[in-house]
This record gives structure tokens, C-alpha cells and sequence, in this order.
């Protein structure tokens, strides 16, 4: 992915030259009370020319671990790159954040509704917004995100299939899991994929808590691409490539209403037929095992104590190979 080129970043009306680093706004909407919300783009574009990366969290309002990344690798000034640029977005939905909710007021999901339009509805017109100020400037992108409902992903990586330098940056990345996730129409990546913008998704963690080892996961496969590309020239640890790649991924449901006792741990290894949890009557009268289909690993494990059949318990991923 060879990227040769500087320039000026114009965003919300504010021009950030080579060599300036500026907090700007994108104006979206009002309050009912008239207060005017924004949301913040921190840009910190270097002199010398290098690739323009997107590093955006909060697209759903719930979605905490995300947005903590960004803060930490702003409070140690990790984003301050000396080559290209990057477009820091802590809280892309501020909406969603200030009601601890994934969606807009409305109910609808930013994330179903890109490209978005200028008089549609709140969530149309913040994609329609975000995606003309943001996506002509970028060359790739990281979206940050949160498993949500109580239901905690382990880190991993999701890239497009049909889009081989995405998977080039998942590998860069390397989150403990990657795989190839398909496209959702009216998505942020989907967009972005329309416009020949690479993006790869990172879950970790679950809604609204945070998860420490779900942040630095994120913060070191954030810093990886940037030492890759050269635009960085901080000093720390890295590990080999060692990402699991995951070729197939299945959900296994709850099979009757009761409480949940997971019986395994997120991320690790299960065997065909291994009792993975526990679905269970209040009195213990009737009690569901739920066993591994197959061999995989635990990709999702969901906390809800209290459970309704059909509920998503947990995510697993067979076919395990290390990448390249």
C-alpha cells in the first residue's frame, strides 16, 4: 500500500495545514433546548507526506472501549504522527453517548444509515455530514467498536473479503482474532468500501464497561499501523504476528428461557461436544447443556444472567490458522 503524498485537511470549515495539529468540529444538530452539538475531530497532520489514517470510535453511543482508546492515545499524545496524518474522532455519535444508548434519540442506528442524506432523518443526516467531511480525506480507516447487550467479543479484527488491503491491515493490526466479516448495507465500512476507502473493524469488549485488556489491545494494534507506515517513531514492545484467522464463525443460541452459567472462557479453545454453559429454570427442575458444535475458539460470551430462548449465548470461530 504505497501512499506518497501530503496535504492541507479541510474539515468542518477549518483548514488544517502540513505541520499543525487542530481540534475542529463537524456541526450537526441542536438540542431541544438549542444547544448546538458538534462532533470533535482532533487532526494532527505532519510536514512530511505519508499516508491520511482515520481513527474513529463512538459510531454506536454505548460503545465505551472505543472511545477510551482514542482518549488514552490522545492523553499520551501517541496520535502526534511526524509523517502523514491522522483524523482522530473520539465520539462519532454524540447523540447515542450522552443517552448511554447505540442508537440516536429516534432509534435509528448511524451505522445503518450511511451515506446518509442532508434532510433526512437525525442519524441520515450524521452520516450524510460525517461521510462528506471525513471520507474524501482518508486513504484507510480503523473503526473502533463494542460488543454490545451485554455480550463482551474478545479483541478481534474485521476486515472485507473482497478487499485485499483491508486484510493487509487487519494483519498489521494484529488483534488476537481476525476474520473476514461481509458487508451491511448502509454501513459506515460499506460506504467507505464504495469509495475505495480500506476499513477494518475492531470489536472488543462489551456496552457501556470497560475492559483493560480489550483498550490496550486496541491502543497497540492502532500504534502497529502507525509504526508500519512509518509514522511514528516511538519505541515499544511488539509481538510476532500471531493473529488467529478464523474462516468460520457460528452463534449458538439459548435453547430454553433460564439463567446462563457460561461454563468457558472468551478467547479460549473449545473441543467438538465440550459443555460450553448452562441454561437453566430458576428451581433447577430442567436444566440445557449447550456443547460445541465443533472445534473452535470462543469469539463472544454473553453476560446476560437471565435468558430468553433464541438469545445469542456465545460466538465461535472454527478452521484456526495463524496468518502469515
Amino acid at each position: 500500500m504505497e501512499i506518497n503524498y501530503n496535504k492541507e485537511i479541510t474539515i468542518g470549515g477549518t483548514t488544517v495545514k502540513p505541520g499543525q495539529n487542530k481540534l475542529v468540529n463537524i456541526s450537526i444538530d441542536r438540542l431541544p433546548t438549542g444547544t448546538l452539538i458538534d462532533i470533535p475531530v482532533y487532526v494532527f497532520n505532519a510536514k512530511k507526506p505519508g499516508p491520511v489514517v482515520l481513527v474513529q470510535a463512538g459510531l454506536h453511543g454505548d460503545e465505551v472501549n472505543g472511545v477510551e482508546v482514542v482518549r488514552r492515545m490522545l492523553a499520551e499524545k501517541q496520535l502526534q504522527v511526524t509523517k502523514g496524518a491522522v483524523i482522530a474522532v473520539p465520539i462519532l455519535n454524540i447523540f447515542g453517548f450522552i443517552h448511554f444508548s447505540r442508537d440516536v434519540p429516534d432509534g435509528k442506528d448511524v451505522n445503518r444509515s450511511f451515506p446518509g442524506t442532508k434532510s433526512g432523518s437525525m442519524a441520515s443526516r450524521i452520516a450524510f455530514h460525517y461521510t462528506r467531511e471525513i471520507l474524501p480525506h482518508i486513504d484507510f480507516g480503523i473503526d473502533l467498536h463494542t460488543g454490545g447487550g451485554q455480550r463482551h467479543n474478545f479483541p478481534q479484527i474485521r476486515y472485507t473479503q473482497e478487499d485485499k488491503k483491508s486484510m493487509e491491515l487487519a494483519r498489521l493490526f494484529n488483534a488476537p482474532l481476525c476474520f473476514p466479516s461481509s458487508l451491511i448495507k448502509g454501513s459506515f465500512r460499506k460506504t467507505a468500501f464504495n469509495l475505495n476507502k480500506p476499513i477494518i473493524v475492531y470489536e472488543a469488549g462489551e456496552s457501556m464497561r470497560f475492559d483493560d485488556f480489550s483498550i490496550s489491545e486496541g491502543i497497540q494494534g492502532v500504534l502497529n499501523i502507525l509504526k508500519h507506515f512509518g509514522m511514528i517513531k516511538m519505541e515499544f514492545k511488539t509481538k510476532p504476528p500471531s493473529s488467529l484467522h478464523l474462516e468460520d464463525r457460528k452463534w449458538l443460541r439459548a435453547p430454553t428461557a433460564g439463567m446462563f452459567v457460561p461454563k468457558v472462557k472468551n478467547g479460549g479453545t473449545v473441543k467438538n461436544g465440550e459443555l460450553m454453559g448452562l441454561v437453566s429454570d430458576t428451581f433447577a427442575k430442567r436444566t440445557k447443556k449447550i456443547k460445541a458444535p465443533y472445534d473452535g475458539v470462543v469469539i463472544c460470551i454473553n453476560h446476560q444472567a437471565v435468558v430468553n430462548q433464541g438469545d445469542a449465548l456465545f460466538h465461535i470461530g472454527k478452521k484456526i490458522e495463524q496468518t502469515d
